[in-house]
């Protein structure tokens, strides 16, 4: 019997974090992850909306594009934009980062076992985690795991 993998609903800062010196060698240990089938990623037409627009550079979109044959792709259902509202009438985040809401709704509502963000502001928080899952709970929803890439791929060799 084949191993359940762990669902991971990435945003796009992971995506972009492949190109960035900070970021890069944990985004990238992430991304092999998901093409050696440690993980399902889950991608939601959010993150490729921020992807394909004129200010992302080429080779990030070129990125999005070579990982999507290894992706779940989600559609953004009538609940995933309540649970959103939820998060923004708790003053979780405000409306004007509303997409960063709308990153940890679709991963609780599509199941994930975990959102990967790089975005500690608003998602990878440790003051913000316990808020989103206390809305999750009060909506008939599980707890969601968040985490950073770092603490996903880490090894003992880091």
């Amino acid at each position: 019997m084949k191993k359940k993998t762990s669902r991971i609903c990435c945003d796009t800062s992971v995506i972009g974090g492949l190109h960035d010196a900070e970021f890069s060698s944990q985004s990238r240990r992430l991304i092999d992850y998901v093409k050696a089938g440690i993980f399902t990623m889950v991608i939601s037409p959010v993150v490729e909306d921020e992807i394909l627009n004129d200010a992302t550079p080429a080779q990030i979109v070129t990125e999005y594009k070579d990982i999507l044959t290894f992706c779940e792709i989600v559609e953004v259902a009538d609940e995933a934009l309540d649970l959103q509202q939820a998060y923004i009438d708790e003053n979780i985040v405000s409306s004007k980062w509303r997409d960063d809401a709308l990153h940890v709704a679709l991963a609780t509502g599509n199941l994930c076992d975990f959102i990967v963000s790089w975005n500690f502001k608003h998602i990878v928080n440790f003051q913000k985690i316990p808020l989103y899952n206390a809305v999750n709970k009060l909506h008939g929803y599980s707890e969601i795991q968040i985490y950073s890439p770092l603490e996903l791929v880490a090894t003992d060799e880091d």
